[in-house]
């Protein structure tokens, strides 16, 4: 069977009935345009050649099934390398579910997804020499290295007051020490040790050790810590290198111990965040602007670095929060990236529709590592996920970004919930926020929910999914092609999303730290000195060449306060909103002033308005006071060249002998006669 992928090529696609133990509905498929053929009965197994017969065709293969999806793929290796292989998992997710008969719109709309060829992604590596600090508190942290010692380049260090035997025969280091601080990651650990010393060799009982040291320095690839006490870094589960464990559990202690023995060679890590400098609104000229991405990276992958921030990859755990809040697109997540989650989203939803879906379906994101055991749990074991519930995979929940939740309900989804773990990895904070700016913008504009489902329970995942409403499928989805920057993406959906919408708005007020907004002048006050278009990242405020003039792109906006702060009259306000009608405004023009002219040769060099404030602000200095000082308050009604001129023939010269001079200490001890006090 063949259906057109997104690009217009041809795609085979191969669906089967498991040993009949589901009806994949051949009619639906076949009016996505991922239908033609019989499905396969035994697909992996005496149906086999069907699949080496659509690799001999050389066009893109999608299987529609994942638990075997290593046989196909170690055939395809073999005998069609050049083939792009996708799989499909419409088995646990609709045909083994309670509402099968009625899930063939979804079953295309994930055949459809999963055409979609994600972009590649960049890998950084990490190198080990297998050099290993073991802290320890007691003789669990000896018998840890001894159990590495052939493995590891071991060295022991021990909390002080620690009670050990004094080993029979010296195979590794055993230190005494407090860590003080910790940096680095797997290959590159630093650690500043206090109470440092070193054993005494004529321990008998226990081992003691010499006189202590603050301010030591120890390097390590990889650091097992067996002391039970606090972790050494912020979400020490995600830091590659660090392995942790309670020294009481035996069998935790025996997992770490076991992980670390195989740390040692190179390591490729994903580069989870694609990271632009130039697009990102942190500081400017000293003057802190956005810090989104800070105050949300668990790990502490993320530190300011000048005007931007940087983000170490080696660091990073790919949580992507830092992606999803960013109002730039300077930070974007690349496993996969959000033009491939919007892709996937567009295909989804449009054969949905195809297959004859009369009503609006809820997108479920979920992560690998959690929400595909749930689903698939439900779908063996329970009711399944409800026929309207379209899943759709991402490597972290929380890289859905707001520009992809309102991409959802453009395309024409009635809800969009998320499964999250009952206990997270990490904090939620910034999908909190993602959720509550899409939740609030859709229940304004008529839109269904966004929901949060945290559960480790099938059960309960199966409750929750029951309570979303379905909804009627909207009258005009859109069908937009997602933009390649973050941006654009960002500004397209949710206008999308207003376009699409049973009740379209024309203005929404929004939260404090929303990605759009206005800025207000106050005209009274500005000078139109230009400092906000010189500091605005995303080139938002722009001035005109051939005018004193302030114009705006509201679209483009995305409040991170740069302006405001910079402005030195205080004239800027911030707005945070929704208006569409100014998004269809190109630029608009929020102060304007005839240029000043020289008022000797003409040229046009200010505004009247700075002009003015300088004046009066110069007006009470000395140097503009006396008889002298109406004459000189008017040089600077004159441009550059002109008022040089000015100044030469006035033969003013702040220095000379009739000119007040800065008071120095004599000036101080001088009477009023003249006279030097005693």
């Amino acid at each position: 069977m063949t259906m057109t992928s997104n690009a217009n090529s041809n795609r085979t696609v191969l669906t089967c009935t498991c040993e009949g133990t589901m009806a994949p509905d051949e009619g639906a498929l076949a009016r996505a345009g991922c239908g033609g053929a019989a499905s396969a009965t035994q697909l992996c197994r005496a149906n086999l050649d069907h699949f080496r017969t659509a690799l001999a065709k050389g066009l893109p293969v999608t299987v529609a099934c994942t638990q075997e999806a290593p046989l196909f793929s170690e055939i395809a290796a073999d005998e069609a390398p050049d083939v792009a292989l996708s799989f499909a998992n419409i088995r646990e997710t609709a045909g083994w579910t309670a509402e099968a008969r009625t899930s063939g719109p979804k079953m295309a709309a994930m055949i459809a997804a999963a055409a979609v060829t994600p972009a590649p992604f960049g890998v950084t590596t990490l190198e080990s020499n297998g050099v290993a600090l073991i802290l320890g508190r007691d003789e669990a942290a000896i018998e840890a290295a001894a159990s590495l010692a052939d493995q590891l380049d071991i060295t022991v260090l021990l909390q002080p007051g620690t009670k050990v035997s004094p080993p029979r025969q010296t195979r590794f280091p055993v230190l005494q020490g407090r860590i003080r601080t910790a940096t680095g990651h797997l290959g590159e650990f630093t650690l500043a040790v206090d109470d440092y010393a070193v054993p005494s060799p004529s321990s008998r009982e226990t081992l003691k050790f010499g006189p202590a040291r603050d301010g030591a320095t120890s390097r390590a690839d990889l650091i097992v810590d067996l002391t039970g006490g606090q972790p050494l870094f912020a979400a020490h589960d995600l830091r590659p290198g660090y392995l942790r464990a309670d020294p009481r559990d035996a069998r935790a202690v025996a997992d770490v111990i076991a992980k670390a023995g195989q740390m040692v060679g190179q390591f490729d890590k994903p580069v989870f965040i694609d990271f632009l400098a130039d697009l990102c609104a942190h500081s400017r000229n000293g003057i802190t602007g956005c810090t989104r991405c800070l105050s949300l990276c668990p790990t502490g992958a993320i530190t300011p670095d000048g005007d931007f921030v940087q983000i170490d990859p080696a660091i990073c755990a790919g949580c992507g929060q830092c992606a999803a809040a960013c109002p730039t697109g300077a930070a974007s997540y690349a496993l996969p990236d959000v033009t491939t989650v919007t892709a996937r989203l567009r295909a989804a939803l449009k054969a949905w529709y195809a297959a004859g879906a009369k009503t609006a379906p809820a997108i479920l994101l979920h992560d690998g590592d959690h929400g595909e055991p749930l689903i698939n749990a439900a779908g063996r074991h329970g009711r399944g996920l409800p026929a309207h519930v379209i899943p759709l995979g991402l490597n972290e929940i929380t890289q859905a970004g707001p520009e992809v939740m309102a991409a959802a309900f453009a395309y024409g989804a009635g809800a969009v919930a998320i499964l999250g773990r009952a206990r997270p990895k990490h904090d939620l904070d910034g999908l909190q926020a993602s959720i509550a700016l899409v939740a609030s913008v859709a229940e304004a504009m008529g839109h269904g929910p966004v929901t949060l489902i945290e559960t480790d329970d099938p059960d309960a995942l199966e409750a929750a999914l029951a309570d979303l409403a379905v909804a009627p499928a909207p009258a005009t989805p859109s069908g937009f092609l997602p933009p390649a920057d973050k941006r654009g993406l960002l500004v397209m959906a949710f206008a999308e999303m207003n376009r699409a919408a049973p009740a379209p708005a024309a203005v929404l007020p929004l939260a404090q730290g929303a990605p759009f907004g206005s800025i207000t002048v106050d005209t009274d006050a500005c000078t139109l000195c230009q400092a906000c278009t010189g500091v605005c990242p995303a080139g938002a405020l722009l001035d005109n060449p051939e005018t004193p003039m302030l114009r705006f792109t509201e679209s483009a906006c995305v409040q991170c306060g740069l302006c405001a702060a910079t402005c030195p009259e205080n004239a800027i306000t911030l707005t945070p909103q929704l208006d569409f009608a100014a998004w269809d405004t190109p630029r608009r023009i929020l102060h304007e002033e005839p240029p000043f002219c020289c008022t000797i040769c003409g040229t046009a060099f200010a505004t009247r308005s700075g002009i003015e404030r300088i004046q009066s602000r110069l007006a009470d200095h000395w140097m503009f006071r006396g008889e002298d000082g109406a004459q000189r308050l008017n040089v600077l009604t004159m441009c550059e060249n002109c008022r040089v001129e000015e100044i030469v023939k006035q033969g003013f010269d702040p220095h000379d002998d009739k000119t007040r001079k800065v008071r120095t200490r004599a000036d101080y001890l001088t009477d009023d006669k003249g006279e030097r006090g005693n």
